[in-house]
């Protein structure tokens, strides 16, 4: 009987994880993996070297996916997949794991809206792309800080435009759904 009611604790506990919004203030909605190709796609532009962080990253299917083309064309960029969930911050470690580029990969369980650059060795040398599949209002917020602390790096925003008068748009891309990439100054 106690091993029953700890099992329903704690899937009552991990479900609280993805439900209420003070728990994880941005909720888990998976990416379109036939919009995968065009979101990596959209990362490979000019510089070859660059940061990749994916900002509210969920299961890590983006960055995982961005840091498997990367191993496969020899290049060196680095990927940051930053996420509040501990449950999917989890699933972030386990597939790091395995994943064959796991060196260029660093897992931040954290807000993306605190996160330390100063403290980020990655971030001093590399032209920076922000990858973020955010509600409108959190895209604001998280354009805005990101913006604060780093004046210039390059938007690929999933599904929604943002509405900042900082970011140029550069491009358009239509999948599934749309993917905005800006540019940021």
């Amino acid at each position: 009987m106690f091993f029953f009611i700890a099992v329903f604790i704690f899937l009552v506990g991990i479900i609280s994880l993805f439900a209420f919004p003070a728990l994880s203030p941005v909720p888990y909605f998976p990416t379109n993996k036939k919009d995968l190709d065009l979101i990596v796609g959209a990362f490979n532009l000019p510089p070859s070297e660059k940061t990749i962080i994916d900002g509210g990253a969920g299961d890590g299917t983006v960055i995982f996916a961005a840091a498997t083309a990367a191993f496969q064309q020899k290049k060196s960029d680095r990927f940051v997949a930053v996420e509040i969930n501990p449950v999917l911050v989890l699933i972030l470690q386990i597939r790091r794991f395995f994943h064959p580029n796991k060196n260029s990969i660093t897992i931040l369980w954290a807000d993306m809206l605190s996160l330390p650059f100063d403290r980020l060795p990655e971030f001093k040398h590399t032209s920076i792309i922000f990858y973020a599949y955010l509600s409108p209002q959190f895209l604001v917020k998280a354009v805005n800080y990101f913006y604060l602390r780093c004046k210039s790096f390059r938007l690929v925003s999933y599904m929604y435009p943002v509405m900042n008068s900082q970011a140029r748009l550069l491009k358009k891309i239509t999948g599934v759904n749309t993917i905005y990439v800006y540019r940021v100054v």
